[in-house]
């Protein structure tokens, strides 16, 4: 199985859901007297708390690659023409998208340019 990225989402849901079972099991167990609504803010301060550490020890492993330093002179950018189409294909394709429909239909069927539209 090949390893992947860790879905955030997926994972606090998942340590939501985690906690939520241990709260039941402990309470099953052993009676403590706090107020619901305590547990909860208690515990969503604790995991917040726990994922912000996790997001700080995930960002502080990355190092940013080492540059070269020997600086490379930038080429000047020539335009790039979409699917590798000669100049002339391009150019005759952009006319044809840029001619109006109505002007050439009347010249591929003029005998039918004039007719009046029947509904």
């Amino acid at each position: 199985m090949k390893p992947h990225r860790t879905d955030g989402v997926s994972l606090s849901f998942g340590l939501i859901f985690l906690l939520v079972a241990l709260w039941w099991a402990l309470s099953r167990m052993m009676t403590i007297h706090l107020p619901a609504v305590g547990w909860m803010v208690a515990g969503g301060l604790i995991m917040f708390g726990v994922i912000g550490l996790l997001g700080a020890i995930r960002t502080g492993r990355r190092t940013p690659p080492v540059q070269a330093t020997a600086t490379v002179e930038p080429q000047p950018a020539e335009p790039a023409i979409p699917g590798d189409l000669p100049p002339e294909m391009h150019a005759s394709i952009v006319q044809e998208l840029l001619d109006d429909p109505a002007e050439r239909f009347r010249k591929e069927h003029p005998d039918q340019a004039d007719q009046p539209r029947s509904n």
